[in-house]
């Protein structure tokens, strides 16, 4: 690379990182002004210790927005928050690299993984259907796989994100001539819930959202939790409508208080009513268990959300992985720090 093109490359890098903090700084002045809609004003206190730690701790007082959103819900500052877009700019770097990448890529989800927790059927690549093991499937067989357990199946395309990508067919609409009109991305069996999850939200699969962590010294433990709860609208969560519930990430146990996607606080499901203290999510532990060796099993990209569901057998099964900029936010506000003993506020020092 010449130096007039090191030039230019520094320039392009520096005015996409411009582009990305504004970004951030509107999505976090947005839910700022919700929560304290609901709250009344941040003590400015918080906001200055908010603003002293961005600039002094982490390097840019840029940080500072999804800082003051995270003491807003909690009512007090706590030193060792990771800011949104710290995580996406300084901390996913260094910790995933390209290989958070590859959990995009769902069809290669059970192959790295090793495993048969996933709810895969069957994948569709670059114009090829294949089965779990990747074996050819001729298109002649595809009802009779897909809808073996269920006159449902969802279709989640690669690179999906939150919610979008993703299809509900039915085996009376069916058509394997469909496929063509599909992009790449795999076939999941549609989980028929835990009972306690279908009071929450029937039409639609609640799912847990665990994050996992793994160590310099190899070690890999779940960072926070929470539950993902649909409208009565939707036929699966999406970001744009769903509910989250912070879950005790020992227990399981349902927090007092659920967010809406603007993140006002709400006791109960505003389609069905059902409250959410006194619950508690069933087989937490055989879910937190399960991620955390599939991490290890998978341990180059080092920080992971992974979305898990609970069926009516109390059998876990894990819908995907996500090691790109997984959500951190909602975790760090609710219940964090989530990540104070990595050292992460150091990154950018070495970036």
């Amino acid at each position: 690379m010449t130096s007039l093109e090191a030039l230019a490359f520094r320039a392009l890098r520096a005015a996409g990182d411009v582009r990305f903090h504004r970004q951030h700084r509107g999505q976090a002045a947005a839910v700022l002004a919700s929560v304290e809609s609901e709250r009344g004003a941040t003590d400015p206190a918080l906001i200055k210790a908010c603003d002293d730690y961005a600039g002094d701790v982490l390097g840019r007082h840029g940080y500072a927005p999804w800082l003051r959103v995270y003491a807003a819900v909690a009512g007090e500052f706590r030193t060792g928050w990771i800011p949104d877009n710290y995580y996406g700019r300084i901390v996913l770097p260094a910790v995933q690299g390209p290989y958070g990448e590859v959990s995009k890529l769902k069809p290669l989800s059970r192959r790295l993984l090793q495993t048969d927790l996933l709810a895969d059927v069957a994948y569709w690549v670059n114009g090829g259907l294949y089965g779990r093991d990747l074996e050819h499937l001729d298109r002649a067989d595809l009802v009779a796989v897909l809808f073996a357990d269920s006159d449902r199946v969802v279709f989640k395309s690669d690179d999906s994100v939150q919610g979008q990508g993703v299809r509900i067919l039915d085996r009376a609409g069916f058509g394997a001539d469909g496929l063509a009109r599909l992009p790449s991305g795999v076939f999941q069996t549609y989980v028929r819930q835990h009972p306690l999850f279908a009071e929450f939200t029937p039409a639609s699969v609640a799912t847990i959202r665990i994050t996992t962590t793994v160590t310099d010294d190899g070690g890999c433990r779940v960072r926070a939790a929470y539950l993902r709860l649909g409208r009565a609208s939707d036929t699966h969560v999406q970001s744009t409508s769903h509910l989250r519930v912070a879950l005790d990430p020992e227990t399981g146990a349902f927090a007092d208080d659920g967010f809406t996607t603007d993140w006002r606080t709400l006791t109960a499901h505003p389609d069905t009513g059902v409250t959410f203290a006194g619950n508690r999510a069933p087989g937490f532990g055989s879910c937190t268990a399960a991620v955390v060796e599939l991490h290890r099993r998978m341990p180059f990209a080092r920080n992971v959300g992974w979305d898990v569901v609970v069926d009516s057998d109390d059998e876990v099964k894990v819908l995907e992985w996500n090691a790109g900029h997984n959500d951190i936010k909602f975790s760090e506000a609710v219940q964090g720090p989530c990540f104070a003993d990595l050292g992460w506020e150091t990154l950018w020092r070495t970036r």
